[in-house]
Protein backbone atom coordinates (compact mmCIF):
# COMPACT_ATOMS: atom_id res chain seq x y z
CA UNK A 1 0.00 0.00 0.00
CA UNK A 2 1.12 3.33 -0.84
CA UNK A 3 1.96 5.78 1.67
CA UNK A 4 0.40 8.60 -0.25
CA UNK A 5 -2.99 7.48 -0.16
CA UNK A 6 -5.74 6.16 2.50
CA UNK A 7 -6.56 2.48 2.74
CA UNK A 8 -8.99 2.80 0.39
CA UNK A 9 -6.52 2.98 -2.42
CA UNK A 10 -4.84 -0.48 -3.61
CA UNK A 11 -2.68 -0.55 -6.57
CA UNK A 12 -3.57 -0.87 -9.77
CA UNK A 13 -1.58 -3.61 -11.11
CA UNK A 14 0.71 -6.28 -9.32
CA UNK A 15 4.21 -5.77 -10.42
CA UNK A 16 5.10 -2.42 -11.11
CA UNK A 17 8.11 -0.47 -11.75
CA UNK A 18 10.57 0.17 -8.96
CA UNK A 19 11.29 3.79 -10.85
CA UNK A 20 9.25 5.88 -13.21
CA UNK A 21 5.39 6.85 -13.35
CA UNK A 22 3.08 4.45 -10.92
CA UNK A 23 -0.51 4.35 -11.02
CA UNK A 24 -3.20 4.00 -8.76
CA UNK A 25 -7.09 3.17 -8.90
CA UNK A 26 -9.26 4.46 -6.44
CA UNK A 27 -12.72 2.32 -6.32
CA UNK A 28 -16.34 3.74 -5.64
CA UNK A 29 -18.56 2.02 -4.00
CA UNK A 30 -20.05 0.55 -7.57
CA UNK A 31 -16.77 -0.66 -7.98
CA UNK A 32 -16.34 2.05 -11.05
CA UNK A 33 -13.05 4.06 -10.26
CA UNK A 34 -10.99 6.39 -12.00
CA UNK A 35 -7.17 6.37 -12.31
CA UNK A 36 -4.98 8.63 -10.25
CA UNK A 37 -1.00 8.81 -12.09
CA UNK A 38 1.76 9.75 -9.94
CA UNK A 39 4.35 11.62 -12.42
CA UNK A 40 8.11 12.97 -11.26
CA UNK A 41 8.40 16.98 -12.83
CA UNK A 42 12.19 16.93 -12.65
CA UNK A 43 14.88 17.44 -11.84
CA UNK A 44 15.55 18.05 -15.43
CA UNK A 45 12.33 19.48 -16.03
CA UNK A 46 13.16 22.77 -17.76
CA UNK A 47 10.05 24.19 -15.96
CA UNK A 48 11.59 23.55 -13.03
CA UNK A 49 14.28 26.75 -12.35
CA UNK A 50 17.00 24.52 -11.25
CA UNK A 51 17.61 21.13 -9.62
CA UNK A 52 14.31 20.79 -8.77
CA UNK A 53 11.50 17.81 -8.62
CA UNK A 54 8.33 17.87 -8.14
CA UNK A 55 6.28 14.72 -7.16
CA UNK A 56 2.83 14.87 -8.69
CA UNK A 57 -0.78 12.98 -7.88
CA UNK A 58 -3.42 13.28 -10.77
CA UNK A 59 -6.84 12.35 -11.57
CA UNK A 60 -7.03 12.87 -15.50
CA UNK A 61 -4.95 16.47 -15.87
CA UNK A 62 -6.50 17.31 -12.24
CA UNK A 63 -3.70 17.85 -9.52
CA UNK A 64 -4.75 15.60 -6.32
CA UNK A 65 -1.31 15.73 -4.48
CA UNK A 66 2.47 17.60 -4.74
CA UNK A 67 5.57 17.03 -3.39
CA UNK A 68 8.63 19.69 -3.97
CA UNK A 69 11.55 17.95 -3.81
CA UNK A 70 14.74 19.77 -3.52
CA UNK A 71 18.28 19.12 -1.70
CA UNK A 72 19.95 18.40 -5.38
CA UNK A 73 21.93 21.49 -5.40
CA UNK A 74 22.88 21.70 -1.24
CA UNK A 75 26.35 23.09 -1.41
CA UNK A 76 26.67 23.56 2.45
CA UNK A 77 26.67 26.79 2.67
CA UNK A 78 26.14 27.99 5.84
CA UNK A 79 28.59 25.27 7.65
CA UNK A 80 31.48 26.80 5.04
CA UNK A 81 30.78 30.06 6.61
CA UNK A 82 31.53 29.06 10.15
CA UNK A 83 34.96 27.68 8.70
CA UNK A 84 35.51 30.86 7.28
CA UNK A 85 36.37 34.76 8.25
CA UNK A 86 33.30 37.20 8.12
CA UNK A 87 34.92 38.86 4.82
CA UNK A 88 35.45 35.95 3.38
CA UNK A 89 32.10 34.63 3.03
CA UNK A 90 30.87 37.58 0.92
CA UNK A 91 31.45 36.27 -2.50
CA UNK A 92 29.65 33.04 -1.21
CA UNK A 93 26.34 35.17 -0.70
CA UNK A 94 26.38 35.67 -4.58
CA UNK A 95 25.75 32.11 -5.33
CA UNK A 96 22.74 31.85 -2.91
CA UNK A 97 20.34 33.82 -5.21
CA UNK A 98 22.40 34.31 -8.60
CA UNK A 99 20.55 36.99 -10.09
CA UNK A 100 20.59 38.71 -7.19
CA UNK A 101 24.28 39.21 -6.18
CA UNK A 102 24.11 43.07 -4.75
CA UNK A 103 20.70 42.82 -2.83
CA UNK A 104 22.32 39.35 -1.23
CA UNK A 105 26.18 41.16 -0.05
CA UNK A 106 23.88 43.89 1.29
CA UNK A 107 21.80 41.41 3.80
CA UNK A 108 25.09 40.11 5.07
CA UNK A 109 26.57 43.26 5.41
CA UNK A 110 23.42 44.97 6.70
CA UNK A 111 23.74 42.10 9.98
CA UNK A 112 27.50 42.09 10.44
CA UNK A 113 27.08 45.91 10.66
CA UNK A 114 24.60 45.27 13.04
CA UNK A 115 26.50 42.63 15.25
CA UNK A 116 29.42 44.85 15.22
CA UNK A 117 27.87 48.26 15.39
CA UNK A 118 29.31 49.70 12.19
CA UNK A 119 28.38 52.64 10.80
CA UNK A 120 28.07 53.02 7.35
CA UNK A 121 28.65 56.58 5.24
CA UNK A 122 26.54 58.52 3.31
CA UNK A 123 28.00 57.88 0.15
CA UNK A 124 28.00 54.21 0.51
CA UNK A 125 24.33 54.35 1.61
CA UNK A 126 23.18 55.60 -2.16
CA UNK A 127 25.87 53.63 -3.65
CA UNK A 128 23.70 49.98 -2.01
CA UNK A 129 20.26 51.69 -3.42
CA UNK A 130 21.01 52.12 -6.43
CA UNK A 131 22.12 48.91 -6.46
CA UNK A 132 19.85 47.13 -4.93
CA UNK A 133 16.90 48.52 -6.78
CA UNK A 134 18.59 48.12 -9.96
CA UNK A 135 19.04 44.19 -9.01
CA UNK A 136 15.20 44.29 -8.25
CA UNK A 137 14.67 45.31 -11.78
CA UNK A 138 16.59 42.68 -13.28
CA UNK A 139 15.09 40.18 -10.74
CA UNK A 140 11.48 41.29 -11.83
CA UNK A 141 11.96 41.50 -15.69
CA UNK A 142 13.74 38.29 -15.83
CA UNK A 143 10.92 36.82 -13.86
CA UNK A 144 8.24 37.75 -15.96
CA UNK A 145 10.09 36.87 -18.88
CA UNK A 146 10.43 33.08 -17.74
CA UNK A 147 7.03 33.01 -16.35
CA UNK A 148 5.92 33.83 -20.05
CA UNK A 149 7.77 31.27 -21.70
CA UNK A 150 6.98 29.07 -19.16
CA UNK A 151 3.14 29.57 -20.13
CA UNK A 152 4.53 29.06 -24.24
CA UNK A 153 4.98 32.94 -25.24
CA UNK A 154 8.40 31.12 -26.83
CA UNK A 155 11.02 34.15 -27.64
CA UNK A 156 9.69 37.50 -27.59
CA UNK A 157 9.03 38.69 -23.80
CA UNK A 158 12.38 36.58 -22.54
CA UNK A 159 14.09 37.87 -25.39
CA UNK A 160 13.28 41.58 -24.67
CA UNK A 161 13.62 40.85 -20.77
CA UNK A 162 16.97 39.69 -21.51
CA UNK A 163 17.71 43.02 -23.41
CA UNK A 164 17.26 45.31 -20.97
CA UNK A 165 18.75 42.42 -18.21
CA UNK A 166 22.19 42.87 -20.20
CA UNK A 167 22.18 46.50 -20.28
CA UNK A 168 21.77 46.51 -15.63
CA UNK A 169 24.47 43.53 -15.70
CA UNK A 170 26.82 46.16 -17.79
CA UNK A 171 26.82 48.89 -15.28
CA UNK A 172 27.22 46.01 -12.42
CA UNK A 173 30.09 44.42 -14.70
CA UNK A 174 31.94 47.99 -14.56
CA UNK A 175 31.44 49.04 -10.86
CA UNK A 176 32.37 45.54 -9.08
CA UNK A 177 34.07 43.77 -12.64
CA UNK A 178 31.50 41.00 -12.46
CA UNK A 179 28.54 40.67 -14.23
CA UNK A 180 26.56 38.43 -11.64
CA UNK A 181 28.49 37.59 -9.54
CA UNK A 182 29.70 40.86 -7.52
CA UNK A 183 30.92 40.74 -4.57
CA UNK A 184 30.94 44.48 -4.03
CA UNK A 185 28.94 45.03 -0.73
CA UNK A 186 31.78 45.08 2.47
CA UNK A 187 31.08 46.02 5.93
CA UNK A 188 30.72 49.75 6.21
CA UNK A 189 30.10 50.63 2.66
CA UNK A 190 30.91 49.29 -0.72
CA UNK A 191 34.69 47.92 -2.39
CA UNK A 192 34.62 50.50 -4.83
CA UNK A 193 33.04 54.30 -5.32
CA UNK A 194 31.17 55.16 -8.03
CA UNK A 195 32.38 57.32 -10.82
CA UNK A 196 30.84 60.55 -12.37
CA UNK A 197 30.28 58.01 -16.52
CA UNK A 198 29.07 55.14 -14.17
CA UNK A 199 26.15 57.72 -12.50
CA UNK A 200 26.06 58.85 -15.80
CA UNK A 201 25.73 55.13 -17.71
CA UNK A 202 22.74 54.31 -14.61
CA UNK A 203 21.13 57.52 -15.46
CA UNK A 204 20.42 56.64 -18.95
CA UNK A 205 19.80 53.15 -17.98
CA UNK A 206 16.89 54.69 -15.50
CA UNK A 207 15.30 57.29 -18.11
CA UNK A 208 15.28 54.60 -20.62
CA UNK A 209 13.45 51.96 -18.15
CA UNK A 210 9.56 53.30 -18.46
CA UNK A 211 9.48 53.32 -22.26
CA UNK A 212 10.44 49.74 -21.70
CA UNK A 213 7.90 48.95 -19.12
CA UNK A 214 5.26 50.39 -21.55
CA UNK A 215 6.30 48.30 -24.40
CA UNK A 216 6.52 45.04 -22.17
CA UNK A 217 3.28 45.70 -20.78
CA UNK A 218 1.35 46.76 -24.02
CA UNK A 219 2.87 43.18 -25.20
CA UNK A 220 1.60 40.95 -21.84
CA UNK A 221 -0.83 42.65 -19.65
CA UNK A 222 -3.77 42.71 -21.59
CA UNK A 223 -3.16 39.80 -23.24
CA UNK A 224 -5.98 37.43 -23.82
CA UNK A 225 -4.02 34.34 -23.28
CA UNK A 226 -1.81 35.37 -20.35
CA UNK A 227 -5.18 36.61 -18.93
CA UNK A 228 -7.22 33.22 -19.07
CA UNK A 229 -4.02 31.62 -17.94
CA UNK A 230 -2.96 33.52 -14.81
CA UNK A 231 -6.62 35.37 -13.70
CA UNK A 232 -7.66 32.59 -10.98
CA UNK A 233 -4.90 30.31 -11.09
CA UNK A 234 -2.73 29.38 -8.16
CA UNK A 235 -4.91 31.81 -5.51
CA UNK A 236 -2.96 32.21 -2.52
CA UNK A 237 -5.34 33.91 0.53
CA UNK A 238 -3.77 36.48 2.72
CA UNK A 239 -4.59 34.32 5.44
CA UNK A 240 -2.11 31.49 4.77
CA UNK A 241 0.17 33.71 3.22
CA UNK A 242 0.72 35.30 6.55
CA UNK A 243 0.57 32.04 8.44
CA UNK A 244 3.25 30.16 6.38
CA UNK A 245 5.68 33.40 6.73
CA UNK A 246 5.72 34.24 2.83
CA UNK A 247 7.19 37.15 2.19
CA UNK A 248 8.11 39.92 -0.54
CA UNK A 249 5.84 40.14 -4.16
CA UNK A 250 4.02 36.82 -3.38
CA UNK A 251 2.72 38.63 0.10
CA UNK A 252 1.93 41.49 -1.27
CA UNK A 253 0.07 39.83 -4.13
CA UNK A 254 -2.32 38.11 -1.87
CA UNK A 255 -3.02 41.74 -0.50
CA UNK A 256 -1.09 41.79 2.67
CA UNK A 257 0.94 45.42 3.11
CA UNK A 258 4.05 44.31 4.24
CA UNK A 259 7.32 45.62 3.03
CA UNK A 260 10.76 45.58 4.69
CA UNK A 261 11.95 48.88 3.31
CA UNK A 262 8.69 50.65 4.45
CA UNK A 263 8.60 48.33 7.94
CA UNK A 264 12.60 48.47 9.08
CA UNK A 265 13.42 51.59 6.91
CA UNK A 266 17.05 49.68 6.72
CA UNK A 267 19.37 51.73 4.74
CA UNK A 268 17.90 55.30 3.82
CA UNK A 269 14.87 54.36 2.28
CA UNK A 270 12.44 56.48 5.07
CA UNK A 271 14.14 59.10 2.54
CA UNK A 272 12.43 58.43 -0.57
CA UNK A 273 9.08 58.56 -1.63
CA UNK A 274 7.48 54.89 -3.02
CA UNK A 275 4.30 52.86 -2.91
CA UNK A 276 3.73 49.47 -1.71
CA UNK A 277 1.37 47.60 -4.72
CA UNK A 278 -0.79 44.87 -3.93
CA UNK A 279 -3.27 42.42 -4.90
CA UNK A 280 -6.55 41.91 -4.99
CA UNK A 281 -7.03 38.22 -5.99
CA UNK A 282 -3.21 36.36 -4.48
CA UNK A 283 -3.59 34.44 -8.04
CA UNK A 284 -0.84 34.20 -10.68
CA UNK A 285 -1.93 37.43 -12.29
CA UNK A 286 -1.45 39.64 -9.62
CA UNK A 287 1.82 38.28 -9.22
CA UNK A 288 2.63 39.08 -12.05
CA UNK A 289 1.13 42.96 -12.12
CA UNK A 290 2.60 43.56 -8.16
CA UNK A 291 5.89 42.84 -9.85
CA UNK A 292 5.38 44.89 -12.73
CA UNK A 293 4.26 48.20 -10.42
CA UNK A 294 7.11 47.15 -8.42
CA UNK A 295 9.72 47.88 -10.88
CA UNK A 296 8.01 51.51 -11.65
CA UNK A 297 8.36 52.22 -7.92
CA UNK A 298 12.31 51.19 -8.24
CA UNK A 299 12.63 53.82 -11.26
CA UNK A 300 11.14 56.43 -8.90
CA UNK A 301 13.40 55.40 -5.94
CA UNK A 302 16.30 55.33 -8.35
CA UNK A 303 15.59 58.89 -10.03
CA UNK A 304 14.93 60.05 -6.43
CA UNK A 305 18.70 58.67 -5.36
CA UNK A 306 20.41 59.91 -7.95
CA UNK A 307 19.03 63.46 -8.15
CA UNK A 308 20.06 63.24 -4.19
CA UNK A 309 23.35 61.32 -4.69
CA UNK A 310 25.85 63.30 -2.28
CA UNK A 311 28.72 65.24 -4.33
CA UNK A 312 31.46 63.50 -1.54
CA UNK A 313 32.11 61.43 1.09
CA UNK A 314 33.58 58.27 2.09
CA UNK A 315 32.48 55.31 0.38
CA UNK A 316 33.33 53.26 3.36
CA UNK A 317 33.81 53.64 6.69
CA UNK A 318 37.60 54.30 7.19
CA UNK A 319 37.67 52.99 10.52
CA UNK A 320 36.59 49.40 9.84
CA UNK A 321 39.52 47.57 8.95
CA UNK A 322 38.25 44.40 7.34
CA UNK A 323 42.17 42.43 7.74
CA UNK A 324 41.73 40.17 10.76
CA UNK A 325 38.20 41.37 11.30
CA UNK A 326 36.85 40.48 15.10
CA UNK A 327 33.38 41.44 16.24
CA UNK A 328 32.45 41.84 19.59
CA UNK A 329 30.32 39.00 21.22
CA UNK A 330 27.19 38.83 20.72
CA UNK A 331 24.20 38.02 18.55
CA UNK A 332 22.31 39.68 15.30
CA UNK A 333 19.56 39.33 12.60
CA UNK A 334 20.01 41.57 9.55
CA UNK A 335 17.21 41.45 6.71
CA UNK A 336 16.21 43.14 3.99
CA UNK A 337 13.30 43.75 1.38
CA UNK A 338 14.82 41.10 -1.79
CA UNK A 339 13.56 40.97 -4.81
CA UNK A 340 12.52 38.10 -3.94
CA UNK A 341 11.07 38.69 -0.14
CA UNK A 342 12.85 38.64 3.04
CA UNK A 343 16.02 37.65 3.22
CA UNK A 344 17.90 38.00 6.27
CA UNK A 345 21.19 36.48 7.80
CA UNK A 346 21.55 35.16 11.56
CA UNK A 347 24.91 35.39 12.97
CA UNK A 348 26.17 34.80 16.53
CA UNK A 349 30.04 36.15 17.39
CA UNK A 350 31.80 34.80 20.12
CA UNK A 351 34.95 37.49 19.82
CA UNK A 352 37.06 35.40 16.95
CA UNK A 353 37.41 36.26 13.60
CA UNK A 354 34.96 33.89 12.52
CA UNK A 355 31.07 33.32 12.97
CA UNK A 356 30.27 30.67 15.65
CA UNK A 357 26.45 30.64 14.23
CA UNK A 358 25.73 31.63 10.69
CA UNK A 359 21.86 30.60 8.88
CA UNK A 360 20.41 32.54 5.97
CA UNK A 361 16.61 33.25 5.84
CA UNK A 362 16.19 32.47 2.52
CA UNK A 363 12.60 33.68 0.47
CA UNK A 364 12.91 31.18 -2.30
CA UNK A 365 12.73 28.45 0.36
CA UNK A 366 10.09 29.67 2.44
CA UNK A 367 7.76 31.04 -0.47
CA UNK A 368 8.30 27.62 -1.78
CA UNK A 369 6.55 25.79 1.00
CA UNK A 370 2.94 26.68 -0.17
CA UNK A 371 3.45 25.39 -3.47
CA UNK A 372 1.20 22.47 -2.91
CA UNK A 373 -1.62 25.00 -1.58
CA UNK A 374 -1.40 26.60 -4.66
CA UNK A 375 -1.63 23.68 -7.18
CA UNK A 376 -4.38 21.02 -5.23
CA UNK A 377 -7.72 21.16 -7.71
CA UNK A 378 -5.72 22.86 -10.65
CA UNK A 379 -4.59 21.60 -14.14
CA UNK A 380 -0.87 19.71 -14.39
CA UNK A 381 -0.68 22.65 -17.33
CA UNK A 382 -0.95 25.44 -14.68
CA UNK A 383 1.70 23.89 -12.34
CA UNK A 384 3.98 25.00 -14.79
CA UNK A 385 3.22 28.76 -14.36
CA UNK A 386 2.39 28.83 -10.82
CA UNK A 387 5.96 27.58 -9.93
CA UNK A 388 6.92 30.27 -12.25
CA UNK A 389 5.39 32.88 -10.34
CA UNK A 390 6.54 31.77 -7.50
CA UNK A 391 10.16 33.16 -8.36
CA UNK A 392 12.37 30.87 -6.88
CA UNK A 393 16.49 30.13 -7.69
CA UNK A 394 17.38 27.01 -6.30
CA UNK A 395 20.94 28.12 -5.33
CA UNK A 396 18.71 29.59 -2.56
CA UNK A 397 16.65 26.93 -1.89
CA UNK A 398 19.34 24.05 -1.00
CA UNK A 399 22.10 26.27 0.21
Amino acid sequence: MSPLFSESVEPAAAEQPLYGPRSYQVMSGNDLGSQLLEISMGPQHPSTHGVFRMDVVLDGEEVVKLKPVFGYLHRNHEQIAEKASYLGSMPYTDRLDYFCSMTNNWAYAHAVEKLAGIEVPERAQYIRILMAELTRLVNHTCLIGFMVNDLGALGTPLIYAFREREKILDIFEAIAGSRMMCNYMRFGGVRVDLTPAMLKSITEVVDRYPYFLDEFETLLTANEILMTRCQGVGVLSKELAINSGITGPMLRASGVDYDIRKVDKYGIYDRFDFRVPLGDHGDVYDRYMVRVLEMRESVKILKQALKQFPQGGDFINPNVKLRNFRPKAGEAYGRIESPKGELGFYLVSTGGTMPYRYHVRAPSFINLTILEDMCIGQKVADVIVILGAVDIVLGEVDR
